[in-house]
């Protein structure tokens, strides 16, 4: 005999499961991945395959510690998407045991303490590039320069950098481009002087400067981010939201004072930016439900990008600003609700907490 398995209504059917969603955000990422693959060589695919490998194998110990069946939660592609999202996040060129905290943190703190998939407040990813960022801070802030194929590390010169005693000093880059600007501007250097020491905006588009695996092309993350509005897996709302906040912040910043805040369109180019705008911010679980929620949500994110950029300790913002907005989230949802359809016993048109 079978077992009735009864479920609330609205029973709504679609196409896109969690597997196949999990699985079309990772193609929409593979080109941005490819091209940090590409530049910065055999130790940063080896760092990737390892935060991968690790995110899985903690989603299995976190299920069978649990209690929970292991078969249709270890290949639903959550936990390989959680690790891609903390791999492109690190320095390419990190110690195997940075991936491998990154991916413990995300999976065990950021999801499983929770509850496990669709029940954790705060982005897995962000929560683990937030703790990394504060406990290791050195690992965390060691950049590499693009290489070219004629100073490429071979494969077993990248073994011993991942696993063996790190990358050589010669070979890190002094920062990023956003920890350049936060440096020079602590040291009183004029912002026009600062423009000329960073990579240009062409670079920050395409990419090829120094930076964390997967965060480098700006283009190549709108393009993934905008086939993934395309499939109608995410809408432009956040995104939009995100994107714009940002944008009109720094610029009214620049308006005001040339000489202290950078052109708005290195904040969009720069840092992480982007994939938190297309792949971050539009996380299901951890952002609101309404679209105008979910308005509220990216405008709050961009301000604290823009804030934290500019005033804070650190010189990227986005973890934080994720983080914060993830908090609020159950806060949005409280106050900004989809619209009830219905009527009461009386007559009258339902209102938001009044029973039938």
């Amino acid at each position: 005999m079978k077992t009735l398995i009864l479920a609330s209504a609205p029973h709504t059917h679609s196409m896109f499961t969690v597997s196949r969603t999990m699985v079309a955000v990772m193609v929409c990422l593979s080109p941005a991945t490819a091209l940090g693959l590409y530049q910065f060589g055999w130790p940063a695919a080896l760092l990737f395959l390892v935060t991968l490998l690790a995110a899985w194998l903690f989603e299995l110990l976190c299920l069978v510690v649990a209690g929970r069946p292991v078969a249709p939660f270890a290949r639903d592609g959550s936990a390989l998407l959680t690790g891609w999202l903390v791999a492109m996040t690190l320095p390419p060129w990190a110690p195997w045991w940075v991936g491998v905290t990154g991916a413990c943190i995300a999976i065990v703190i950021g999801k499983h303490l929770f509850g496990g998939l669709g029940q954790n407040l705060f982005n897995p990813a962000m929560v683990s590039r937030a703790m990394l960022l504060i406990a290791l801070p050195v690992p965390m802030t060691q950049w590499v320069a693009p290489m070219d194929p004629t100073r490429e590390p071979s494969l077993p010169e990248a073994l011993a950098i991942t696993f063996g005693g790190g990358a050589p000093v010669d070979a890190l880059s002094s920062a990023s481009v956003l920890g350049t600007l936060q440096s020079q501007l602590d040291a009183g250097t004029p912002m026009a002087q600062i423009l000329h020491q960073i990579p240009d905006l062409h670079a920050q588009i395409t990419g090829f400067m120094a930076g964390s695996l997967g965060e480098t092309s700006a283009l190549l993350l709108l393009a993934g981010g905008l086939c993934l509005v395309f499939l109608r897996i995410i809408t432009v709302v956040t995104p939009a939201a995100v994107l714009g906040s940002l944008f009109t912040l720094a610029g009214l910043a620049r308006l005001i004072a040339p000489d202290r805040f950078p052109p708005p369109l290195m904040h969009l180019t720069s840092g992480a930016t982007m994939l938190c705008a297309f792949f971050i911010a539009t996380d299901y679980v951890t952002s609101p439900v309404t679209q105008m929620g979910k308005l509220v949500y990216g405008i709050g994110i961009g301000a604290l990008i823009f804030v934290i950029r500019s005033f804070g300790a650190f010189p990227e913002g986005v973890a934080f600003a994720v983080l914060l907005m993830n908090a609020c989230t159950p806060l949005i949802d409280t106050y900004i609700r989809p619209r009830i359809f219905g009527r009461t016993r009386s007559g009258k048109p339902l209102s938001l907490g009044e029973k039938r």
